[in-house]
């Protein structure tokens, strides 16, 4: 097929584009050509544009159509009303990547499927994906524009840590300071390496049975927030101290937390995945979180420059376990 990634080399998307590349299928790039840490994908064609700017990507695509066009990097309703009137005609499929976090929170039932509730009043993040999703669900019914809608859940690479705080946690726990745990620990998430994401999502590329579809894509692995920083500390090789502070706590003090926090990961998430499994035969997510750990501070520890401290929000950090030490006494 003739695919067309815009954007295609994050932390979500690097895989699926290497994976499509040895799948045989034709891949373009569009991306802004700035620098990135991750490598080139060998065998795909690059393109130079911005997705924020349609022009831009008019003027990069030219007069080509696509079988495929997946667009990884809309965040704003505008942007997809702007590649419905760019792509209508000229693509077989439309995939949009939206969010998980767009279920409404908290969740009235788990497991989660595709038919449970999209509300976030807590995330502009996420109800700018459900404003874009109500977009191009209207232009399927009212003019068949062709779109597949993928929701993933927090999905991770080597290269990225996926915690509140980043880096910043594991070099705390390092160091012997105390590990920030939002709530009492006990939530329930889910973590999905994009290594796992990827056969499942170009598996759905070119699918007829995929189209006027939203697909959710995740690990079946729930674990409680203790076990996710657990894990990472064992990769670090170390046993730090816990500290439990409530989220809206956190927020109060961090306000860029707030809707991670309490939009998303503040909630116990269960998936089924029983939707992509069927359209996707055979596919499992296979990477268990202490697998991904383990692969997350061995690259970080092999590229230092990388692992970058935010000292404003490691003092933030330690003036909270304060108050909560002195609360407790």
């Amino acid at each position: 097929m003739r695919i067309l990634f815009i954007g295609g080399n994050g932390t979500i998307s690097a895989f699926a584009s290497r994976l499509a590349v040895e799948r045989g299928h034709d891949l373009t790039l569009l991306n802004r050509g700035t620098s990135s840490r991750r490598a080139p994908i060998d065998g795909a064609e690059s393109l130079v544009g911005d997705a924020e700017d349609v022009d831009s990507v008019r003027a990069a695509i030219g007069s080509r159509d696509f079988d495929v066009v997946v667009n990884w990097r809309s965040f704003h309703p505008s942007q997809v009303e702007s590649d419905v009137a760019l792509f209508e005609g000229r693509t077989g499929q439309y995939v949009y990547i939206s969010s998980a976090s767009a279920y409404a929170k908290p969740v009235a039932a788990l497991p989660i499927t595709e038919s449970t509730a999209l509300r976030n009043p807590f995330w502009e993040y996420s109800r700018n994906k459900i404003a874009s999703e109500d977009v191009l669900v209207r232009a399927f019914r009212d003019r068949g524009f062709p779109v597949t809608i993928v929701r993933p859940s927090h999905t991770y690479d080597e290269q990225a840590v996926p915690l509140p705080g980043g880096w910043t946690m594991i070099d705390r726990a390092r160091r012997g300071k105390p590990v920030v745990v939002h709530g009492d620990g006990t939530s329930l998430w889910t973590m999905t390496h994009s290594r796992d994401f990827a056969p499942a999502f170009v598996g759905l590329l070119g699918q007829p049975a995929a189209i006027g579809e939203a697909v959710q894509i995740t690990s079946d692995e729930a674990m409680p927030w203790n076990q996710i920083h657990a894990s990472l500390a064992a990769a670090a090789g170390v046993e730090p101290e816990y500290v439990h502070i409530a989220s809206a706590s956190l927020v109060a003090a961090i306000p860029e937390w707030s809707g991670p926090l309490l939009g998303d990961q503040a909630h116990s998430v269960i998936f089924d995945n029983t939707k992509v499994k069927r359209l996707v035969p055979g596919w499992a997510a296979t990477t268990p979180f202490s697998a991904g750990a383990r692969e997350i501070v061995a690259w970080h520890d092999a590229n230092p420059a990388s692992a970058r401290v935010d000292d404003a929000l490691d003092a933030k950090l330690d003036a909270l376990v304060e108050r909560v030490r002195a609360s407790a006494d």
